[in-house]
């Protein structure tokens, strides 16, 4: 189990808190509105609450927030992160949805680990997944797929563990630049839910053959 520190009280940090607790990780919930963090902490039962400022309580650290808001958090706490890992689970899409809002060969993964402190180790994950998709869990009996991505393999593996211990199933694609691909089958995902799904009721996955 893990001590695991979300940055965020929006929907899907309520739901990654809600299932990180169900598989026995302790929770700490971090939020710029005191009183929102409160609530959300209240409402789920067993996590705590965190000052913004404050060092994090957890080795894994989640980004819970906006993409736009991201690397200025991570810059914020600045050494505060050291020796951290840190999950972003951003999509750094450009609001017409035809592109990205970093720059042209990188990722929303790369741009923060650029900002985040030499020791600290970036792992991109759960970038794909619906947050009330994961507050459901799984569908049909079968777990859903969490893509990660990472230079550190001590740090994938860590997450790994964390993915698994919230009932769901960890894939690594590779090292930190492969975050590209993770946060293009975000933008995929957005597409199939505009133009034919016509709702965000999935989730994408791997099925093996044989």
């Amino acid at each position: 189990m893990s001590g695991i520190s979300i940055v965020g009280t929006g929907n899907m940090a309520r739901a990654l808190a809600g299932r990180a607790l169900a598989g026995g990780n302790a929770v700490e919930i971090i939020g710029r509105d005191p009183a929102r963090a409160e609530e959300s902490a209240a409402s789920l039962g067993g996590a705590t609450v965190g000052a913004v400022g404050t060092a994090p309580a957890g080795d894994i650290v989640v980004l819970a927030v906006p993409y736009a808001g991201a690397a200025a958090v991570v810059r914020e706490y600045g050494d505060a992160l050291r020796g951290k890992v840190i999950v972003d689970i951003t999509n750094p899409v450009a609001p017409d949805l035809r592109g990205f809002v970093v720059p042209d060969g990188s990722s929303g993964a790369q741009e923060i680990a650029g900002a985040a402190p030499e020791d600290a180790r970036v792992v991109k994950a759960f970038n794909t997944v619906f947050s009330h998709v994961l507050a459901a869990g799984p569908a049909e009996g079968r777990p859903l797929d969490v893509f990660i991505a990472g230079d550190d393999a001590q740090a994938k593996a860590l997450v790994s563990v964390f993915v698994e211990t919230m009932g769901l199933r960890s894939w690594d694609i590779g090292e930190l630049f492969m975050a590209r691909a993770l946060e293009n089958v975000g933008l995929l995902e957005l597409g199939l839910m505009n133009h034919s799904v016509k709702h965000a009721n999935f989730s994408l996955g791997v099925t093996l053959l044989g």
